[in-house]
C-alpha cells in the first residue's frame, strides 16, 4: 500500500506537469491499487475474527464483499479513463515521450513486484484474486504508457497517448466485469462455479440409507469455505 501510494503521488504530479493522460491514468489505477489492497487486507482481518452468538458464521463474508468493491472501483476508474481518452483523441496535446517512458517503466516494476505477492494464492481465493487483478491491470496500464511514450518520443505521434489509454480501458474493463460478475454471484449465495449442484445431489442420493434428497443449498461462506445444507 505504501509503495503504491507513494508512486501514485509522484506519477500524478509528473503526469499533470507533462500533460500526459497515459501517466495520469496509470497513477489513477495505482491509487486504486492502494484502495484495493486496503479492502483485501481489511477483509482478510475480518474473516479471521471468531464467530459470536449474533454472527454465528463469523465475518467470513467480508472476503466476498472486498472483491465486489474492488471490481466496482476498477469499473468506475475505467469509465472515467475511457471518457477522457476519447475527448483527447480529437485534439492530442504535446507530451514529452521520454519522461513517459521512464516514469511508466518504474510503474511496471512496482506493480509486477506487488502482484507477485498474490500470484500463488489468487486461484483459490477471490479476495486475493481481486487484489492480484487490480495490480496486473496497473502493470498493463504502465506497459501501454511505455509503448505510447516510445512512439511519441521517436515518431512524434502524440495521438498514441490517448489511444493507449482507450486500449487499456477496454482491456481492464473486460477483466473488471468478469471479477464483478463472479464476486456478485458469490455475495448472492450462488453455487460456486467449480461445483455442480446436480452432481452433489446425485452423490448424496447414492449414499447408503438415503432415499431422497431435497432442499439442497450450496454457497460460499468465504474465500476458501463452502457450506451445504440439505434434507
Amino acid at each position: 500500500m505504501a509503495i503504491n501510494l507513494g508512486y501514485s503521488a509522484i506519477e500524478a504530479g509528473i503526469g499533470i506537469a507533462s500533460n500526459s493522460l497515459a501517466l495520469l491514468s496509470d497513477a489513477l489505477h495505482n491509487l486504486g491499487d492502494a484502495a484495493g489492497l486496503a479492502l483485501a487486507w481489511g477483509a482478510a482481518w475480518m474473516a479471521g475474527q471468531m464467530p459470536t452468538d449474533r454472527h454465528t458464521f463469523g465475518w467470513r463474508r467480508a472476503t466476498q464483499l472486498s472483491p465486489l468493491f474492488n471490481a466496482l472501483i476498477l469499473v468506475a476508474f475505467t469509465g472515467a479513463l475511457l471518457w477522457e481518452a476519447l475527448q483527447r483523441l480529437q485534439q492530442p496535446p504535446e507530451v514529452p515521450g521520454m519522461t513517459v517512458v521512464l516514469v511508466a517503466g518504474i510503474g511496471i516494476a512496482v506493480n509486477l513486484g506487488t502482484a507477485s505477492l498474490f500470484h500463488r494464492d489468487q486461484h483459490g481465493d477471490l479476495n486475493k484474486r481481486g487484489a492480484y487483478l487490480h495490480l496486473m491491470a496497473d502493470a498493463a496500464v504502465s506497459l501501454a504508457a511505455v509503448l505510447a511514450g516510445l512512439g511519441i518520443w521517436q515518431l512524434g505521434w502524440n495521438w498514441l497517448d490517448p489511444a493507449m489509454a482507450v486500449l487499456v480501458a477496454l482491456v481492464v474493463g473486460y477483466a473488471s466485469w468478469r471479477l464483478l460478475k463472479s464476486s456478485f454471484m458469490q455475495v448472492m449465495d450462488a453455487v460456486p462455479e467449480n461445483l455442480s449442484k446436480n452432481e452433489v445431489a446425485s452423490y448424496l442420493q447414492s449414499l447408503p440409507g438415503v432415499t431422497a434428497v431435497h432442499h439442497l443449498h450450496i454457497w460460499s461462506l468465504g474465500a476458501e469455505e463452502i457450506a451445504l445444507t440439505a434434507h
